[in-house]
């Protein structure tokens, strides 16, 4: 897979986007057809951490809600994006990366001033931070600059491609670069689980809490599959609040249309996004705690432990994806 990763990323800028765009189109239906037992709803994910209190204030279960930024076109919509989310009573984070397009000040202002969360999404977006282990480090120091600068804690890398021991040199609290399913992922093997978990370095020295998404990305059902509603969104919903486990969403603001004109071939109305929290605030008001992903990253560490934490249960999830087949496939 990392080959395959790594000559795409070589070849991507002489490639048509809509060439690309219909490729993976053709990828993901044939991927749905063979993991369809698995996604959106993998059964196995489901089983709590060991000694696991539950949620704060005995809520049934957590909901987080993330961006990621991943284009100048993305970040000239977070402002309408942030206000239609405050306006339904929600808070969120948005990741930003960090040298891919001039962020803007006023931008940052004003999700701070908000009460939203800034984190870190890589450093060009360009599929290229695990090549090398001394490419690593060089893009890690850039990485760094801005989480102290930005002052953040949290880290999501582009395409959700990982090296989770090497992660240890980011200067971080938790990293949202995995999810329990997503066989349409270019590194598909989930972690199997939708609760938060301690990831620890090999000498135990270091240690960051891992957030997995648990709701399908925007760009999967509604470019990719073309979906126009958010049955599946609330399907999975319902089904993790079922578990007690975490709801934690990933979107792209690059990828949704706030206006009325003709729709792009990779946008989707951002209606669909309002239609979706009025669900969760409709069907479960008082049941879930809502919460930045760096205040559930603090309250998971404040129960998980480095006897509880990760290297066999890793190795378990690991396993069972290879189990069901999960094998690579092209990033977009």
């Amino acid at each position: 897979m990392k080959n395959l990763s790594r000559i795409y990323y070589r070849i991507r800028p002489f490639i048509p986007r809509s060439l690309a765009i219909e490729v993976r189109r053709l990828v993901v239906s044939a991927r749905l057809r063979k993991f369809g037992d698995v996604w959106p709803i993998d059964p196995c994910a489901s089983k709590p951490p060991p000694d696991w209190p539950g949620w704060p204030e005995g809520k049934r279960f957590a909901l987080v809600l993330t961006h990621d930024v991943d284009t100048a076109r993305g970040q000239d919509n977070v402002i309408k994006l942030a206000r239609m989310e405050k306006e339904a009573g929600f808070i969120s984070s948005f990741n930003f990366v960090c040298r891919r397009y001039p962020l803007s000040p006023g931008v940052f202002e004003f999700l701070k001033e908000q009460g939203f969360e800034i984190g870190v999404h890589g450093v060009y977006h360009d599929g290229k931070k695990f090549d090398c282990r001394e490419e690593f480090l060089e893009r890690a120091s850039i990485i760094n600059e801005c989480l102290a600068r930005w002052n953040s804690v949290g880290f999501r890398s582009p395409a959700m491609q990982r090296n989770m021991e090497w992660m240890h040199d980011l200067n971080i609290e938790y990293d949202a670069s995995t999810f329990d399913t997503d066989p349409f992922e270019p590194q598909p093997d989930g972690a199997c689980t939708i609760f938060p978990f301690l990831v620890t370095s090999a000498d135990g020295t270091r240690s960051y809490v891992e957030l997995p998404y648990t709701l399908p990305q925007d760009f999967t059902l509604f470019v990719m599959m073309r979906h126009r509603d958010t049955r599946i969104w609330k399907e999975k919903l319902d089904w993790l609040a079922s578990m007690g486990g975490m709801v934690l969403v990933n979107t792209h603001p690059d990828y949704m249309s706030f206006g009325d004109r003709p729709l792009g071939k990779e946008e989707y109305p951002s209606g669909l996004y309002k239609d979706f929290l009025e669900y969760v605030r409709g069907e479960y008001e008082g049941q879930y705690w809502h919460c930045l992903p760096r205040d559930l990253a603090r309250f998971a560490r404040g129960w998980l432990s480095d006897g509880n934490n990760s290297r066999s249960s890793l190795e378990e999830r690991a396993s069972h994806h290879r189990k069901v087949g999960h094998d690579s496939t092209l990033p977009i």
